[in-house]
């Protein structure tokens, strides 16, 4: 399933429909360039599930870990950014919070699978990063505000405008997630700017 974002407003919201989906026990693997939203992915979840603390970028605290305050589940943000290998993310014994606990994992991929066969990969990605490949052209100047140059073609932009736009990609892995990937997918869709493709997987 693709979700399509045109601001960090709808990230913001497209998080906390999500978050309504959630329950203990649910392991999120966040993928996504460095800008790409992580944080304020988990941000926004973090304020839809009433946890407290400030949800900052967790680079050189590896584990933090926000109660609810209204009886929910707790969120476990972790950064497994610095982590060289899985066994270096056993240490933390997140296991023993997993079952108790919504984690979400930045930078988990490929190592935080190993937590859970149930997980939820969310890989967000900017639309300036998924536009990096450029087109085949001629060289000299083109059309709407296009600058070619042999080989690519660059998009002139005003650097003082920060492009906003956002995919982010969901794939639901295991039991937990077969039935409401569906669910997910269909309130989703109903968010007003928010478009969404492909299955409900």
């Amino acid at each position: 399933m693709r979700v399509h974002l045109g601001s960090l407003a709808d990230m913001r919201t497209f998080a906390e429909e999500l978050a309504g989906h959630l329950r203990a026990g649910d392991l999120l693997i966040l993928t996504g360039n460095l800008g790409a939203g992580k944080t304020t992915f988990t941000q926004s979840l973090g304020r839809a599930l009433d946890v407290s603390g400030r949800i900052t970028s967790p680079t050189f605290i590896i584990a933090r870990e926000h109660p609810s305050r209204s009886g929910g589940p707790a969120l476990v943000h972790v950064d497994a950014y610095r982590l060289a290998d899985g066994e270096e993310l056993e240490d933390l014994d997140l296991d023993s919070e997993l079952d108790e606990s919504i984690t979400v994992v930045e930078w988990g991929a490929g190592l935080a699978e190993q937590l859970s066969t149930d997980y939820l990969e969310i890989t967000i990605t900017p639309v300036w990063a998924a536009d990096d490949a450029a087109a085949v052209v001629g060289e000299g100047t083109g059309e709407n505000g296009l600058v070619e140059r042999a080989g690519e073609v660059t998009v002139d932009v005003d650097d003082d405008i920060e492009d906003e736009r956002r995919t982010v990609d969901l794939t639901g892995h295991g039991d937990s997630w077969s039935g409401r990937m569906a669910r997910v997918h269909a309130a989703i869709s109903t968010l007003e700017g928010i478009t969404t493709e492909g299955d409900a997987s």
